[in-house]
C-alpha cells in the first residue's frame, strides 16, 4: 500500500480525527485490513460493521497486533479505554472506495499502471488467477485474493499496490444495478473484460436482461484510450459493444464470426484430452497459431482461456508468451474445478465455491465426460442461491439434465429448497439407487464414504452458502481412502483446511459476489 497519513485519509474522506489521531496527523500508514487478524505492524484498521459483528468491536486488537490508526464510524477505544487514533466518517465501506480512488490515481501519476476490470456471472476468479500468472510474467502484479470483486474486496485489492506495481487485476462483482459503475469509477480500467451473462442473481436483478444491463456497465465506463474485450460467443455481451467507443478485442470458439471494428481472438478445434483439460489452437490476430493444453478442467473454460489471452494480446504480450501461460498456468483459487486423486483410485472434483444453471451444467458435462461410461460418476449437488422465482424450474431442470448426461449417481443435499432437483431427475426417467436425496452434508458424507469405491469419480457443486466445497474436502482427504490420513496428500496447490470465521465480520462481505 502506498502511504497515507491520518491528515490525508481525513481531508480524502471528509473524516474528522480523533483525539488520539489529532495529537499526531502526520502518522502515517503502509497498509490495510478490515480483519484484525490480517493487521500488519503500521496498518490501518478499517473498523466497518460486519455481517457477523462490528468491526468496531475489535479495534483493541488489531492495535494489539501493529495497527496505527482505524478507520472507524465511531471513536474506539483500547483495553484499557484510551482513545485509539481514528479518523472517523459516516460510512467506512464508502471511505474505503475514496481512498481507493485516490491510491489508483497517485499510482498513475507515478509511473505506468495498467487496471484491468472483470465481470461476468461465471469465470471472474479462474480468468483474473490466468492473468495474474500471465501478467506476473510481464511485470509486477496485483490481483485479488479470492473472489474479493465487490465494494469491500476491490479497495483491498487496490491497497495492495504500491508504487512498484505494473498491472493491477480488479474482478467485479455486482447484486444490483449500478454496483459495477461504482467500482469501475474506483479504479478506471484501462482494459474490461465481460465474460457472460448469466442467471447468477437473477432474483434480485429481476431477470436476466437486468444481469446483462448491469455487466455492460464497465463497458460503458471505460474511457476512449481503453480496451473492451468481448465474449463473441455470448450474444448478450456482444451486444454491449454498443455501449462504448472503447477500443474492441472479441474473442470466439467461433470459426464464422467476423467483426470490422476489432481484433479477434479464436480458439479452432475446440475440445478435452481424455482427461478434461481444454485443447485448442490459439488463432491470433496476427494470422499466427498457438497450440494450446490447458492444466485446467474442463471444457467451458475455453472462454477463460481465450479470454485471458485477449487481455494479453491487448497488452502487447507476445504471442507465444501468452500462449506458454495458458498451457502452464492451473487453477489458483479453491473450490473451482479443483481435482484430487485420492490414493484409492477415487477422483474428487470440488467445484462447490458457487454455482448457477450454467456453471451447474457445465461442470455436469466434464463429469460426464471424464466418466465416459468407462468410470462410474457422482453428482453431489446442493442449492443453487438467489434464482428467485425461477428456482424450482431451474432445479428441476437440473435435475433432468443430469438423467441426460447419464450420470451414474445423483445424491442431492437439502430438504425441501432442492426437492425440485430430485424431483426433475425421478422425472426424466432416473430409477432405484440412481438418485438419492440426503437432508444434510453429515448424511452426505455417511452415504459416500460407504459406497465410494476404487475408480469412482464424485463431483460437489452447489451455491457456496450451501456449504458442500467442506464436504468435498473431507471426502477428498477421507482417511479411509489409503487407510491412514497421512498417505492422502492434499491438493498441491491449495492446502485443504477450511478457513476460520472472521471474528470481526469482515472479510469482504458486502459481497463476495458471483
Amino acid at each position: 500500500m502506498i502511504e497515507f497519513s491520518a491528515a490525508d485519509i481525513a481531508a480524502l474522506t471528509g473524516g474528522h480525527l480523533s483525539q488520539g489521531a489529532g495529537q499526531n496527523p502526520t502518522l502515517t500508514v503502509t497498509s490495510a485490513a478490515t480483519d484484525s487478524r490480517e493487521v500488519l505492524p503500521g496498518g490501518l484498521f478499517i473498523a466497518k460493521p460486519g455481517e457477523v459483528t462490528d468491526g468496531h468491536h475489535f479495534a483493541a486488537q488489531a492495535f494489539g497486533a501493529g495497527a496505527v490508526l482505524a478507520l472507524a464510524e465511531r471513536p474506539v477505544s483500547g483495553a484499557d479505554g484510551s482513545d485509539l487514533p481514528a479518523v472517523i466518517v459516516p460510512d467506512a465501506v464508502l471511505a474505503m472506495g475514496v481512498l481507493a480512488a485516490e491510491a489508483v490515481r497517485r499510482l498513475r501519476a507515478s509511473g505506468p499502471l495498467t487496471v484491468v476490470g472483470i465481470t461476468g456471472s461465471a469465470g471472474k476468479t479462474t480468468t483474473k488467477d490466468l492473468l495474474a500468472g500471465m501478467l506476473g510474467a510481464e511485470g509486477p502484479t496485483v490481483a485479488p485474493t479470492g473472489s474479493y470483486n465487490g465494494e469491500v474486496g476491490v479497495p483491498l485489492t487496490v491497497f495492495r499496490a504500491d508504487y512498484g506495481t505494473r498491472y493491477l487485476i480488479i474482478e467485479m462483482g455486482a447484486t444490483k444495478a449500478g454496483n459495477i459503475t461504482y467500482l469501475a469509477d474506483m479504479v478506471r480500467p484501462d482494459v474490461g473484460v465481460v465474460l457472460g451473462v448469466g442467471s447468477a442473481h437473477v432474483g434480485e436483478f429481476g431477470g436476466v436482461e437486468a444481469i446483462a444491463r448491469a455487466k455492460g456497465e464497465l463497458f460503458a465506463a471505460l474511457g476512449p484510450g481503453a480496451t473492451a474485450v468481448i465474449n463473441a460467443d455470448d450474444e448478450r455481451v456482444l451486444a454491449m459493444r454498443s455501449r462504448t467507443g472503447a477500443r474492441r478485442v472479441y474473442f470466439t470458439s467461433s470459426g464464422d464470426f467476423e467483426a470490422a471494428d476489432g481484433d479477434i481472438l479464436t480458439a479452432a478445434g475446440s475440445t478435452t484430452t481424455p482427461e478434461g483439460h481444454p485443447a485448442f489452437d490459439l488463432g491470433l490476430p496476427d494470422g499466427t497459431s498457438h497450440p494450446v493444453v490447458s492444466p485446467l478442467l474442463g471444457l467451458h473454460h475455453t472462454a477463460n482461456l481465450l479470454a485471458a489471452a485477449s487481455v494479453g494480446w491487448a497488452l502487447g504480450v507476445p504471442g507465444e508468451r501468452i500462449a506458454s501461460a495458458l498451457r502452464t498456468q492451473a487453477a489458483a483459487s479453491r473450490w473451482r474445478m479443483e481435482l484430487t486423486e485420492r490414493a484409492d483410485g477415487v477422483t474428487v472434483i470440488n467445484d462447490a465455491y458457487n454455482a448457477n444453471p450454467e456453471s451447474m451444467r457445465a461442470a455436469l458435462r466434464t463429469l460426464a465426460e471424464l466418466g465416459a461410461g468407462r468410470r462410474r460418476t457422482w453428482a453431489v449437488l446442493g442449492e443453487m442461491l438467489e434464482l428467485g422465482e425461477s428456482s424450482i424450474e431451474e432445479h428441476d431442470l437440473l435435475g433432468r439434465v443430469v438423467v441426460r448426461l447419464n450420470i451414474s449417481k445423483l445424491v442431492v443435499v437439502g430438504g425441501d429448497n432442492v426437492r425440485a432437483l430430485f424431483n426433475g431427475a425421478l422425472l426424466e426417467g432416473s430409477w432405484g439407487d440412481e438418485i438419492q436425496q440426503v437432508p444434510d452434508a453429515e448424511a452426505a458424507e455417511r452415504l459416500l464414504r460407504s459406497e465410494l469405491r476404487p475408480g469412482d469419480i464424485v463431483l460437489f457443486k452447489s451455491s457456496n452458502g450451501a456449504g458442500l466445497r467442506f464436504l468435498g474436502d473431507r471426502i477428498a482427504l477421507a482417511p479411509d481412502a489409503a487407510g491412514s490420513p497421512d498417505s492422502v496428500p492434499p491438493h498441491p496447490a491449495n492446502p485443504i483446511q477450511p478457513p476460520a470465521a472472521s471474528p470481526d465480520g469482515t472479510a469482504p462481505r458486502r459481497s463476495p459476489q458471483p
